[in-house]
């Protein structure tokens, strides 16, 4: 028993050194990543936001402006996050047909990372208003994944790359909304099944 106890107070003295080696706009943004994705853009409030990043009010507005442009710069963090993760999967993927695969070869990894909570940029559109900065972020996560798409396909032969591009994007969303709502980690699978008879039917 002591031993656990030991144990919980070094972890909690490491998490409060972490936490004050973190610059407050770091520590905002770290306690947006957390709430925004666990329960939503507009249910968390910017109290919550201040009380867990352990900041004035005065700081977050200092730092960001608003709450539309904490979130933003929250969904700005995460496109930055997706796009090295993605692009770490199709490193050692050697053709382009098979790195179309591997898309969802990563989606899978990330569907199957405890408290999975859905697409944070589907989540958030969700909440956005037209025209807002959230929507801007959201555009530019999604203008990327669908120009990787139509690159890669092109590369791959397809004759219609921006078609195939859409179809593939269409699954991809579908499977997160998928694995989120119906609780279903192995959504990816049958996605990527699907992917490999749309590609197969464009290339071939």
């Amino acid at each position: 028993m002591a031993a656990e106890t030991s144990a919980a107070a070094n972890r909690a003295a490491r998490q409060a050194t972490e936490h004050a080696r973190l610059s407050a706009r770091e520590r905002l943004l770290a306690a947006a990543n957390e709430l925004f994705y666990e329960e939503g853009v507009n249910t968390v409030g910017i109290d919550r936001v201040i009380e867990r990043a352990g900041v004035a009010k005065a700081t977050l507005y200092s730092a960001f402006g608003s709450k539309d442009e904490l979130i933003r710069a929250y969904l700005e963090q995460r496109f930055q996050a997706r796009r090295e993760h993605t692009l770490s999967g199709l490193n050692p993927v050697e053709t382009a047909r098979e790195k179309l695969l591997a898309v969802f070869d990563v989606l899978s990894e990330s569907f199957a990372k405890p408290h999975y909570h859905g697409c944070a940029f589907v989540n958030a559109a969700a909440e956005a208003r037209p025209g807002s900065p959230i929507e801007t972020a959201v555009d530019g996560y999604r203008g990327w994944m669908r120009e990787l798409l139509t690159q890669l396909a092109r590369e791959a032969g397809a004759a219609d790359p921006e078609l195939l591009a859409w179809q593939l994007h269409l699954l991809y969303d579908g499977a997160s909304v998928s694995a989120r709502m119906d609780h279903t980690p192995q959504a990816a699978s049958p996605a990527r099944a699907a992917a490999e008879a749309l590609i197969s039917a464009a290339l071939d």
